[in-house]
């Protein structure tokens, strides 16, 4: 029932991102834009595909470090299918796709919840440290007409050096908990929390997380970069990747699934701040979240019912039905 919910939930945000782009196409001239579309052949869409799956097994890959650090990896084939099949789930509100991995997990681990539920946390912590690490290396290249990323990019390394480094973390909260005396239940959850997360602060699962991560968002920083490239709006590498990355992060922070609506608005003005006109952004910015975004939540649709099937029969299971 989750799996069919999340699924129908991403059918209804799929449809609100049409309405965004066919907002979008209304305000230029829908011709010009299928025009630049047509533009791309079957090789450059497979080539931006690829680059978005290369995305996805790094990360995957990620997620295998920190299930072995946890003592609960179960194998490249699992983890592979917990890890693309919890895509399914990206555009609900409350990311029931990160809660249906660890679900997974538990049932073929036979770990409780509570000992794996760090793993949500550094998994976005991985994701916020190497996009901004990224994004602040594309602005120290040269990366121009982003107002705003710097900050952007030092806080989501700030958070995600917590999120990695227990001790500084429990610091930190103490240090507030004594500054503000408020609410003394979430930051005695915090510290806990902080405490957690020590398996995934050694070295040897830090770097390779980070360089993995780093690596496969910069994949898809490339393939925007080689899809205006395509459309005749070429622009330097970095200032592609800064765009896209800062895109993403600008649609997350909007609090919308996938980043839906707050994630296109920002690309499409970014690149009209780069001088590229609306009938080549618009359908980059529809071309890059198919490839993207929703390439990702088809494999997950195609995943979830054998990783929810196997998770159910394994004899570990903790729930049934």
């Amino acid at each position: 029932m989750v799996g069919y919910s999340g699924i129908k939930t991403s059918l209804v945000v799929f449809a609100i991102f049409l309405i965004v782009i066919g907002v979008a196409l209304s305000v230029a001239s829908g011709e010009d834009i299928l025009v630049q579309i047509n533009r791309l052949s079957w090789q450059e869409i497979s080539v931006l595909l690829g680059l978005s799956l290369v995305n996805y097994g790094l990360r995957a890959g990620r997620w295998m470090l920190y299930t072995r650090a946890l003592g609960v990896f179960g194998g490249v084939g699992a983890s592979l299918r917990h890890y693309i099949g919890g895509f399914a789930l990206t555009m609900t509100p409350a990311r029931l796709g990160e809660l249906v991995r660890l679900r997974w997990v538990t049932r073929e681990s036979g770990v409780a919840a509570e000992a794996i539920g760090p793993l949500i946390l550094v998994d976005r912590a991985g994701d916020l440290a190497s996009t901004g690490l990224l994004l602040a290396f594309a602005l120290a290249m040269g990366a121009s007409g982003v107002a705003g990323a710097m900050p952007v990019a030092v806080i989501a390394v700030f958070a995600a050096v917590l999120a990695t480094r227990p001790r500084l973390f429990q610091a930190t909260v103490t240090f507030f908990w004594r500054l503000t005396g408020y609410q003394p239940r979430l930051f005695v959850r915090l510290r806990r929390a902080a405490r957690a997360l020590t398996p995934f602060s050694s070295p040897v699962v830090v770097i390779p997380a980070l360089v993995a991560g780093v690596f496969g968002w910069f994949a898809e920083g490339y393939a925007f970069y080689l899809l205006l490239d395509w459309l005749g709006a070429g622009l330097p590498l970095w200032t592609c990747v800064s765009i896209f990355l800062f895109s993403m992060m600008t649609g997350g922070a909007t609090g919308a699934p996938g980043g839906v609506g707050g994630a296109e608005a920002a690309m499409i003005a970014l690149l009209s701040l780069q001088g590229v006109p609306l009938d080549v952004s618009i359908p980059a910015t529809a071309v890059i979240r198919i490839t993207t975004l929703w390439l990702a939540i088809g494999l997950g649709a195609l995943v979830f019912p054998f990783a929810e099937g196997i998770a159910a029969r394994t004899k570990h299971a903790l729930e049934k039905g």
